[in-house]
């Protein structure tokens, strides 16, 4: 019988991690909580010097090794300026729009370990006092933070401890359905963590003996460029991104199946480990769909930028409005795991 993965847990772990503050540069916490996740089920783990988590379990080959990757670093942004009327100028972090913040909850992270609550929001944000308050661009000088305390000019705020450089933080607004979908900020790529950690869970929990040596690197700079770019070993043959199936007008990617990654800006991932992954699909009745994602990036494209000399894939859920309000649902949550699960057991191929 095909396995039939219980989608509950995977729910409640995507609940706690996209509820920890995690932008890029700001995600000790967060690994931490993976970390601890891992150790309940025996996984041997490490840190890089970047921050990020490496757990590896062993397979009975130990020359040729594959590692698997998601990252755990989000959107956010940093304090710019602290400006003469006491609210924040930000400097975004990772590629994300200012349209898709306004109105939202944040938090601000100071370096003594204080942290206020704000409001992004449009300078001339009153229709009552401001003619263009629909039509101002929503950019780097007309957004900021409303801080929630009592702070009139640059002074106040400093005195808060709150300076230039300071993390911010997005309140996700994460809300898990009756029927199935899981709305919040950050399922880019925490949705795929908390896929991995309960396929991790599973090889343990069943006593599974994997073909190979597998390491799964939980990266933790993916959305500026270099989370995943390093420690591959040299004997790593294959080397498989997990991260969001993007949607839109002229995909094929849905929140119902795994998304197959076929080519994003870097140029077409390895054929050969593409059709073994379809082939894998077909063979178990797992739901998937092919797609090109023109503006993406992802960890193996990073390493393969790097000059790894590896065999490069990415799958994942298919996540609507990502970097954004996005979406999701358990089916692809399922269908991504079940994938997975298939590939990890599966042989290496004469590509």
């Amino acid at each position: 019988m095909a396995f039939q993965p219980d989608t509950t847990e995977t729910k409640i772990l995507i609940q706690q991690l996209v509820s920890i503050p995690s932008p890029s540069g700001y995600t000790k916490k967060v690994i931490s909580f993976v970390e601890d996740y891992l150790h309940k089920y025996n996984v041997e783990t490490k840190r890089n010097r970047k921050g990020g988590l490496i757990a590896t379990l062993p397979g009975k080959d130990n020359t040729q090794h594959r590692m698997l990757t998601a990252h755990v670093d989000t959107l956010g942004a940093m304090v710019k300026e602290v400006k003469s009327n006491g609210r924040l100028r930000l400097d975004l972090i990772g590629g994300y729009k200012y349209n898709a913040i306004e109105g939202e909850y944040c938090e601000i992270h100071t370096a003594s370990g204080k942290t206020f609550t704000g409001t992004i929001l449009m300078h001339q944000t009153s229709v009552h006092v401001y003619k263009d308050a629909g039509k101002a661009k929503r950019n780097q000088e007309n957004m900021e933070v409303r801080i929630d305390a009592k702070v009139e000019n640059a002074e106040e705020v400093h005195a808060l401890g709150i300076a230039v450089g300071d993390f911010v933080s997005l309140d996700p607004r994460v809300e898990i359905c009756d029927n199935g979908f899981i709305k919040s900020r950050h399922l880019d790529d925490k949705a795929s963590v908390a896929i991995l950690l309960q396929l991790i869970k599973q090889v343990q929990t069943e006593n599974v003996i994997l073909p190979y040596t597998t390491h799964f690197l939980i990266s933790n700079n993916e959305e500026i460029g270099y989370g995943g770019n390093s420690n591959i070993t040299p004997e790593t043959v294959e080397y498989l991104a997990v991260d969001m199936g993007a949607m839109g007008d002229g995909q094929s990617t849905d929140e119902y199946t795994v998304s197959i990654c076929v080519k994003d800006a870097s140029g077409p991932y390895h054929y050969g480990l593409r059709n073994h992954l379809v082939d894998l699909a077909t063979k178990n009745d797992i739901a998937y769909k092919l797609d090109i994602y023109p503006y993406y990036g992802s960890d193996a494209s990073a390493a393969i930028r790097a000059g790894h000399d590896i065999i490069h894939g990415l799958i994942g859920p298919g996540i609507d409005s990502s970097h954004a309000f996005e979406r999701t649902h358990e089916d692809s949550l399922a269908c991504t795991l079940q994938l997975l699960y298939h590939y990890v057991q599966s042989d290496m191929q004469a590509y």
